[in-house]
């Protein structure tokens, strides 16, 4: 089986942690040949090529392959795909994000490559686009729906919204959960208070944290509202936001600017074999993004038993049952979201029972293993159906 993951970069993500370790998965099976392929990583969102490289991937990086639309380029990064394709001769392309997913599997279909699958870790398109943008991204991924056998979705809810939009069939669509290594989450050895004295926390503050990138629709604005909020009550609160990005000096600015900059902790990116401590630090964790497959973050929180507050978006209620494993709230629901995490400070008894509840559902279901498994037999009924003929060159 000779398998070529598609993804237009390799930044510490969600996405691509997930990509990496279905690379890792597959490539220890035995006669499994597996390639990661990617765009070019720059940012300051950090990468994780040289971990997939120390870790024994192949990885072929693809200049011509970037974020940003440019027709001109993106024709020549289709045309490149192909003759990536051509040289490799996989079984399997299965691609990843919208760049490379549309191009990547536009391409392999082109090439004839036998079993053709992408997974959708968060839809392009959004509510908060132009009309034009929304309207451009449907299409394209209509476009490269109906140029692959097999849809995974990290959550029921991205099967439903593409559905809606009229992206692919329904039976091409298998709800895959996003696999992490999930033992360094269920430590509960950690000593809490060298861990806080190490990020200058001291052990009576109440550590809300939120680990996302420092960018658009994360949601920070709504937290630092509700931050504000829940401040003149409960003066030992502090901020402890794990995550870099664009937006960083805008965000540092607001709080100085809002009074409570001492109260803020920008920790900055912290290193993938990190994130586990830095959750045990937290006594809550909020996730107020606006749009998001399933965010990793709340599975790993729950797995550290950290009380969680999400916004009710995408497919945080596949792991947030509310009222159960945690609290939802409506997106961009302010006075809700400083209800919610006063309701974790004032009851604190029900917020670990709640976590503890939700560690023992994310347990199994998102055990990376569970994951490639799943994968892997996607790939072999996939060729075992369409494995015999050659695709269409459309």
């Amino acid at each position: 089986m000779r398998v070529v993951h598609m993804i237009t970069r390799m930044i510490l993500g969600g996405a691509q942690e997930n990509t990496l370790l279905s690379v890792l998965g597959q490539q220890a099976r035995p006669g499994w040949e597996v390639v990661l392929l990617t765009g070019p990583t720059t940012g300051p969102e950090g990468t994780l090529v040289p971990l997939a490289r120390e870790r024994g991937a192949m990885v072929v990086e693809e200049s011509s392959l970037v974020r940003a639309l440019a027709p001109r380029g993106d024709w020549r990064a289709w045309r490149a795909l192909r003759g990536r394709v051509r040289d490799l001769r996989p079984d399997v392309v299965h691609t990843h994000s919208s760049k490379a997913g549309v191009l990547g599997r536009w391409a392999a279909w082109r090439e004839g490559v036998p079993f053709v699958a992408h997974t959708i870790h968060g839809l392009p398109f959004h509510p908060y686009q132009s009309r034009l943008s929304h309207a451009l991204y449907v299409a394209a991924e209509r476009f490269a729906a109906r140029r692959c056998h097999a849809i995974v979705s990290v959550a029921d809810a991205m099967t439903a919204q593409a559905l809606a939009a009229g992206v692919g069939r329904a039976d091409q669509y298998r709800t895959v959960y996003s696999g992490m290594e999930v033992e360094p989450f269920l430590r509960r050895d950690w000593d809490r208070a060298a861990l806080r004295a190490r990020w200058g926390l001291a052990p009576e503050d109440y550590v809300i944290g939120k680990v996302a990138r420092l960018f658009e629709l994360k949601g920070h604005d709504y937290l630092f509202d509700a931050f504000e909020r829940i401040l003149p009550a409960h003066s030992n609160a502090r901020l402890f936001l794990v995550g870099d990005g664009l937006l960083r000096d805008r965000f540092e600015a607001l709080v100085r600017e809002r009074g409570f900059a001492d109260r803020v902790l920008f920790a900055g990116l912290v290193p993938r074999d990190e994130i586990p401590a830095a959750l045990a630090t937290m006594d809550l964790v909020v996730h107020c993004s606006l749009r998001e497959g399933l965010a990793r973050v709340l599975p790993q929180a729950l797995l550290s038993e950290r009380p969680v507050v999400s916004f009710d978006v995408d497919g945080a209620r596949e792991v947030v049952r509310d009222g159960e494993t945690g609290l939802l709230v409506r997106a961009q629901d302010v006075d809700g979201l400083t209800g919610a995490i006063e309701r974790t400070l004032t009851r604190p008894d029900e917020a670990r029972d709640m976590a503890a509840a939700g560690c023992v559902l994310c347990r199994e279901r998102f055990d990376w293993r569970r994951m490639v498994d799943a994968l892997c037999d996607l790939y072999e009924q996939g060729l075992a159906a369409h494995g015999a003929g050659r695709n269409g060159n459309d």
